[in-house]
């Protein structure tokens, strides 16, 4: 069995992601105080071959015409999807209830890393996000994610 078999039969749920998303993200501090609010485009991709089970592309852009883009390529093994970034690396499973959890180690920001839970509405069409930021052990941060499928 290949790793892209082993994937798509252990997170079926991940594979309903397919497509691409655009939403809001909005950063909240622990005094649910808005820190930063910007728009996404999220595609997510699935190869059939190659080094790469799964592959996100970010693009981030904010009013005042500031945008920052990211291509997360993610491999999978021992029943997870793994990335290790220069900004990142951490893993990503499901739940049997289809839920998305991911634990992330921030290499940008030493001793910061994040949680994030991904929920998908029952039409395939919206979901939301959660990511929840510590740093040294101390939680400085959420990230509320609001996005809404636009293409298959």
């Amino acid at each position: 069995m290949t790793q892209f078999d082993d994937f798509h039969a252990h997170m079926p749920a991940m594979r309903a992601h397919a497509g691409t998303w655009e939403g809001v993200y909005t950063h909240i501090n622990r005094d649910a105080e808005i820190l930063d609010k910007h728009a996404v485009n999220v595609r997510c991709e699935f190869p059939s071959s190659g080094d790469y089970v799964y592959v996100q592309h970010n693009h981030f852009t904010w009013d005042d015409g500031r945008e920052y883009r990211a291509t997360l390529p993610g491999t999978y093994r021992d029943g997870r999807l793994w990335w290790d970034l220069e900004t990142f690396s951490g893993s990503a499973w499901e739940t049997k209830d289809g839920l998305i959890l991911l634990n992330l180690d921030r290499k940008d920001d030493p001793g910061a890393n994040f949680f994030e839970i991904i929920a998908m509405g029952s039409t395939g069409q919206q979901r939301s996000r959660t990511w929840h930021w510590f740093k040294d052990g101390a939680l400085f941060k959420r990230t509320l994610c609001d996005e809404w499928k636009v293409s298959d």
